[in-house]
């Protein structure tokens, strides 16, 4: 599944900063635009991954996955 985020970025003095608008916490720095995107897309992938263990541990057993979509 590609499911696209949207990236909210701004150059603030000699930094690039950025959030990803549908994950809160999902925030990072760098130098450079493309180095704000590459961390930006770790950064995402790690929240996400961290984010489904939780979940995981918190429900136990015995539960179904489903996907949706909005």
């Amino acid at each position: 599944m590609n499911t696209e985020y949207t990236a909210i970025i701004k150059q603030s003095g000699d930094c690039w900063i950025g959030w990803v608008e549908e994950i809160p916490g999902v925030n990072c720095q760098e130098q450079t635009h493309e180095g704000l995107i590459e961390s930006l897309r770790i950064t995402l992938k790690e929240a996400l991954a961290f984010n489904r263990q939780d979940a995981i541990a918190a429900v136990g057993t015995g539960y179904l996955e489903e996907k949706i979509a909005v």
